[in-house]
Order: structure tokens, then C-alpha cells, then sequence
């Protein structure tokens, strides 16, 4: 049941009667899941199965009205929990159907006491609603394009300022978008377009996400889009739109089915069942792996595609468990475009290119200031891109080819869906393997000094 404005006012009042102070401390659910990096990203008490989003947008006048169905289920007995929330004002809250009370807590938390204490395992379908214009937040979120339009992309937080979310890596869910604009725009997000008609002057469109997928991962774009369609050998459907100022970019993202291929053959079946890509016409200083379709900003170039789209494996069917192990995603989403991609489909000679960054960059203390198994809050999107390609170029090298390429194949593959670690991956390496691996893999992920001549020039290296 959808409740009128006026009448979602009244309740709005009348539930925050319900003083979220109240509730047991026993039954409160963790504003935050303690990581290391960002301690208060998510929160406890409930698990979250599925979003399903119904938002109208009206780019003259930047005006967003949204609803957030969110089903859910208590993990523990719960008269409190948090959302974490930094977009338009909430007009109401509900909680199985029944008014909630509800506060902002600072401007990222969303508090909700339900009208009564939930009990462990009981399902819960929160549902927020909220309107009005969200805040631009410069790439780090909720974003404006120079044609009027807008679209949500950042990381690691972004979805939190357009909709209500427990936005955290340990929490996938599927995913649902009803999106409803003028008829003379266009939307795009994520997954599969299921509904795409005018109906009384203004585009209804719906996008059903159905692997889980995390929140920074999601993306809802506004513009004037021209489309490119087009299907892969295997049949899946790559469907990628062009801002005004990006159609430049058609000429590489044409070759999305061959890349997909290229990367098919390192890491196993592509994990979802549609691809495509978003490019728009702000110039916003990075592009981003939103799932199955990445984010491009106009300057956007061949290896920018490869390397979003390695992330479909590596960040985004697996994702880290915390944001200390975002190795996982930028030093193997790094390696592929910089080395695997040059190497295997430009026959470029990438041992060279080792030994040639190596010189130039052993003796400088700041290329190796920043650890990759821990680069520290903060500078989490640093070594991994320069450094990271270097760390995996020299352990396959040192574990040969045939070790090193079923190693990580087996590892992603067997993650589809799930999370991984940087302590899981070292595991895991040790395990394919009788040598002897742990001060390689310290002086490599661990030290801020380079590794010792014998772990720098590995294998075939050394020669």
C-alpha cells in the first residue's frame, strides 16, 4: 500500500513518539561492523536479501522521490536498527507493515525502532520513503551531469545518497530498480532492462539485478543516451549507453564481447547473466566496475574498459570482506589490463616492462611507502594499481605458468557470489604449491621496502 504525502507527514510525527533512547541496549542493533577502515559501514541485527527501488526523477528541477523496499531478516532479537542513509529527507518509515519511528543520527545513519521488538529470524520488509534534491557529492556519490542529467557512482560509498542501504562488503543482495523520468530521457543501471515504454508522457523502466550485489556496486544514470546493443557468441546480451559527450567512445566499447572472451579464458565463465556499459559526459577522474556495467567517465580509453571488466570477477561476483583486502580487486584488475591483456592480444613484451619499472623504481622509497596487504584507511586506491601488477607478475614467475593461472582461476571461480580475503588468498597460493612461499609473499604484500633481488627477478626473470 502506497500512503499519501499528507498522511505519511502525520504518521512520520506521530511515530517519532517512539524514542529510539528507549530501546533495550541488549535489543540495538551495531550502528557499524567494526572494519578496520571504516568502522561504522553497515550494521547489525539483520541481513539483507533484496532492494527493490522505485524512484521518479525530474532532471529540470533535480527533484528525486523514492521508496526503498527493503527485505531483510533479524539476526538477533532487535527493537532498533540503522540504515546507513545520506540522501533526500525521509518522509516515512515502515516496518512489516506498521509505522516506525525514525531519526537521522549525524548524515550517514538512518535509526528505526520498530513498533515492536523483533524477534530473532523473523523476515522484515523495511520500507523508507523519502523525497527531495540529493546533495552533489562530486564523484562520491549522487552526481550532476553537464547535460542536466545525473548518475550515482563512487567508491567505497555511493549508494547511500540515493537510497537507504546496509552498506557494507559483507552484506550482497539482488537487486531491483523501477525508474520512472520525462520521456524525452533515458535510464540506465544494472542488470537486465525488463521494462523500457512511455506511458502518459514519462519512461518507465525496470532493471532486475539477480546475482547479489553489493551497494557501491549499484548505479541508476539520467541522460540523454544513445545505445549501443549488442549479443555475444554464447548469447548473453551486452547492452552499453553514450552520454552527448562520450559517443567517441562506441569504437572501443564495440569490442566488449571480444574482451569478455579474452578474459573468459583466464578466470572462467562470466558471472552474470547480461554486460554492457554506462559511459557519461561529466569528467569525473575514474571509471568504476558497477556490476555487469560499468561507469566511464568521457576520457575513458581501451584499458580502462579491460580493466573494469577483469572486476566482474575480481570485486564484484567476489568481493573483499574488507576494504584492507581491496588487493584482490585493483592489483588483479590492474594486472590483467596492464600486463595480461598487452601481452596476450598486443604481443607486447611484458617481462621487459617488468624489469624496466623495476629500475626505474626500486631505489625510490615512495613507490614502496604504501603496503598492498594493508595500504591503511585512506589510501586503499594507491599501491594497488602501480605496485599490485609488479606483486603478481613476480609470482607468476615464480610459481610457473600452469600453477599460477589454475591458482587464480580455481580461487575466483570457487568465490562466485561470496567474499574473499587477503589472508584466504595467501592460503590458498600455499596450498598449490610445496615451495615455500611465506617471505616472498611478506616482502612482496607486507614490507614498505623492495623485496630482496631473489623475489624481485624470479623464475624467468632471473635471466
Amino acid at each position: 500500500m502506497r500512503w499519501p504525502a499528507s498522511i505519511c507527514a502525520i504518521l512520520a510525527i506521530l511515530t517519532l513518539g517512539i524514542r529510539p533512547v528507549d530501546a533495550d541496549p541488549g535489543l540495538i542493533g551495531a550502528p557499524g561492523l567494526g572494519d578496520p577502515y571504516y568502522p561504522l559501514d553497515g550494521n547489525g541485527g539483520y541481513d539483507v536479501a533484496h532492494y527493490e527501488l522505485t524512484l521518479d526523477y525530474d532532471p529540470p528541477t533535480s527533484f528525486l522521490r523514492g521508496t526503498a523496499r527493503i527485505d531483510a531478516g533479524a539476526t538477533q532479537p532487535l527493537a532498533q536498527f540503522n540504515l546507513d542513509y545520506r540522501g533526500p529527507e525521509v518522509l516515512m518509515v515502515t516496518v512489516n507493515g506498521q509505522p516506525a519511528a525514525f531519526t537521522r543520527d549525524g548524515d550517514r545513519e538512518l535509526v528505526v525502532t520498530p513498533l515492536l521488538p523483533l524477534p530473532p529470524g523473523l523476515p522484515m520488509r523495511i520500507v523508507v520513503d523519502y523525497a527531495g534534491q540529493p546533495a552533489e557529492t562530486a564523484g562520491e556519490g549522487w552526481t550532476y551531469a553537464p547535460s542536466g542529467g545525473a548518475f550515482a557512482v563512487g567508491q567505497p560509498h555511493s549508494a547511500s545518497t540515493w537510497y537507504p542501504l546496509n552498506d557494507t562488503p559483507l552484506d550482497k543482495a539482488t537487486f531491483t530498480l523501477h525508474a520512472t523520468v520525462p520521456a524525452d530521457w533515458e535510464v540506465m543501471s544494472t542488470g537486465d532492462r525488463t521494462v523500457h515504454e512511455v506511458r502518459d508522457g514519462r519512461l518507465v523502466t525496470t532493471w532486475e539485478t539477480r546475482s547479489p550485489v553489493l551497494g557501491y556496486l549499484t548505479t541508476v544514470a539520467v541522460d540523454h543516451f544513445t545505445f549501443l546493443e549488442q549479443r555475444r557468441a554464447n548469447g548473453t546480451p551486452v547492452l552499453s549507453a553514450f552520454a552527448p559527450e562520450s559517443e567517441s567512445n562506441r569504437e572501443d566499447e564495440q569490442r566488449l564481447p571480444e574482451i569478455l572472451d579474452f578474459l573468459e579464458n583466464l578466470y572462467g565463465p562470466y558471472p552474470f547473466d547480461v554486460a554492457g556499459g554506462i559511459y557519461v559526459d561529466a569528467e569525473i577522474p575514474f571509471a568504476l566496475e558497477t556490476q555487469t556495467r560499468p561507469t566511464y567517465a568521457p576520457w575513458t580509453d581501451l584499458n580502462t574498459v579491460v580493466h573494469e571488466l577483469a572486476h566482474q570477477w575480481w570485486g564484484d561476483t567476489m568481493s573483499v570482506k574488507q576494504w584492507s583486502d581491496i588487493c584482490l580487486n585493483e592489483c588483479f584488475a590492474s594486472y590483467t589490463a596492464d600486463y595480461l591483456w598487452i601481452e596476450r592480444v598486443e604481443q607486447a613484451d611484458v617481462d621487459t616492462k617488468y624489469r624496466e619499472t623495476i629500475a626505474k623504481f626500486r631505489d625510490e622509497p615512495e613507490f614502496w611507502e604504501i603496503a598492498l596487504a594493508n595500504p591503511g584507511a585512506g589510501n586503499e586506491f594507491t599501491s594497488v594499481y602501480y605496485r599490485g601488477p609488479l606483486f603478481l607478475h613476480a609470482l607468476r614467475k615464480l610459481l610457473g605458468e600452469d600453477v599460477f593461472f589454475t591458482a587464480i582461476r580455481d580461487f575466483v571461480h570457487a568465490r562466485r557470489d561470496g567474499h574473499a580475503s587477503m589472508p584466504e588468498f595467501r592460503e590458498f597460493l600455499q596450498s598449490r604449491t610445496s615451495m615455500p612461499l611465506g617471505e616472498f609473499l611478506g616482502e612482496w604484500l607486507d614490507s614498505t621496502s623492495p623485496p630482496r633481488e631473489a623475489f624481485l627477478y624470479p623464475g624467468t626473470l632471473a635471466g
